[in-house]
């Protein structure tokens, strides 16, 4: 008799569940898909049989280890219910809120997360403004919310914002908003605005490899937002102490050029 949190059970698969995951993982990198897909039902037929066999055991159990179970019985009834062209479906049984974003690139066709916004200046790339967005929402539906938290972050309404085309459709009135490739209504000095804003991209990219961005080991919507912040914070701090670190270098090469100007071996 196997048993799981003091419950027994007929069989628990402690060997069997490990090695078939293995084994699908390695079927996915050799590109053997037809055995991925048999190890993967296999994976489903032994969670079902688990799952079933804890369900009728927690009959026999009192109301406080049945309380114990509700959410992780809840959430693998979900992994076993889901259809492959269900919405809303579960990617992960430690981060239920973890949600797949479509990047439609070839390389990377799909990303698995919570959608985040930034907002940095147009000249000196400090980040201004930093938002989760669980639900993934259109980009053009967050422009105004993200406007907002910049005003509230700075007290000052941008003028002017220059977004990619993924923010097409947005339902901003208040500031002139600017896609990239416009030609209307685009002067010279916006022209050079608006190429500052592939600027944000490698900002980003910074924040994934330096600032931790790209693993978020915050539980929950509010740790994902927590870390947004925290993400943006320590980008505008890598800067700063950046600025610092060349200004130190630019006194002290004036100090000792300096020195070298007025020694006796330099006369």
């Amino acid at each position: 008799m196997a048993k799981a949190h003091r419950i027994p059970l007929r069989q628990s698969y402690v060997r069997v569940g490990p090695r078939l995951l293995f084994k699908n993982n390695r079927y996915g990198h050799a590109r053997q898909m037809r055995r991925q897909r048999r190890t993967t039902a296999k994976l489903k037929t032994v969670l079902g049989r688990v799952y079933r066999d804890i369900e009728r055991r927690l009959d026999e159990q009192p109301a406080s280890v049945q309380a114990a179970f509700a959410e992780s019985m809840a959430l693998t009834k979900r992994l076993l219910d889901q259809q492959r062209h269900d919405k809303r479906k579960l990617y992960a049984l430690h981060a239920p809120e973890v949600e797949c974003i479509a990047k439609g690139k070839v390389h990377k066709r799909y990303e698995f997360g919570v959608k985040a916004s930034f907002t940095a200046t147009n000249r000196s790339n400090l980040v201004v403004g930093a938002q989760s967005l669980p639900g993934n929402p259109h980009d053009g539906h967050t422009l105004s919310t993200a406007l907002d938290q910049v005003e509230r972050l700075t007290g000052q309404r941008p003028e002017r914002c220059y977004v990619d085309l993924g923010y097409r459709g947005h339902d901003v009135s208040d500031v002139e908003v600017f896609k990239a490739r416009q030609k209307r209504g685009v002067t010279r000095s916006i022209r050079r605005e608006l190429k500052r804003r592939n600027a944000i991209e490698p900002i980003i990219g910074h924040m994934k490899n330096d600032g931790l961005l790209h693993r978020n080991h915050l539980k929950g919507t509010e740790g994902d937002a927590i870390n947004v912040i925290l993400c943006g914070a320590g980008q505008n701090l890598r800067l700063i102490l950046n600025y610092l670190r060349i200004c130190w270098l630019k006194i002290r090469q004036a100090f000792i050029d300096y020195r070298l100007l007025t020694s006796p071996c330099a006369a």
